[in-house]
């Protein structure tokens, strides 16, 4: 390659322009917020929380398939929110193979409070937002 072409290519080529780092730097920010508003759970687990609370009653595979994650990353997170009483399983009455998910009391109450932290974390991450411009990211990050 020729040596200019090189050097304009490396010039080109500023890390804090690059969308992986501003999205690397934006979620670091996030998840300060969260660790510091709600120190009782990771964002993951709070993201199953979360779900079952929407939905009720689910498969623990259909669980992780709902909040993004993989199998054994799914019992990792239930094991631990099952010993920290939020959450309980039980095999399913239709798939005995099937193991369901659901919020204990316990859950339904934290998950009750958490739900409006959670909200008090979003609003303080998009605190330098405008609500259009809050709006359009939301829509952009789907996109991605």
């Amino acid at each position: 390659m020729d040596a200019n072409i090189e050097t304009d290519a490396q010039s080109a080529y500023r890390l804090e322009d690059q969308v992986g780092f501003k999205l690397r730097l934006a979620n670091q920010k996030h998840l300060e917020l969260f660790s510091r508003m709600m120190p009782d759970v990771t964002p993951t687990q709070f993201a199953v929380l979360a779900r079952l609370r929407e939905t009720g009653p689910l498969s623990q595979n259909h669980l992780g398939r709902l909040v993004g994650m993989d199998a054994a990353t799914t019992k990792g997170v239930v094991d631990r929110l099952k010993a920290k009483g939020f959450v309980g399983s039980a095999r399913s009455q239709t798939d005995m193979r099937r193991l369901d998910i659901s919020l204990t009391d316990a859950g339904h109450i934290f998950v009750e409070d958490a739900v409006k932290i959670a909200q008090d974390i979003t609003r303080a991450t998009l605190h330098n937002l405008t609500p259009r411009e809050r709006e359009r990211l939301l829509v952009l990050l789907d996109k991605l």
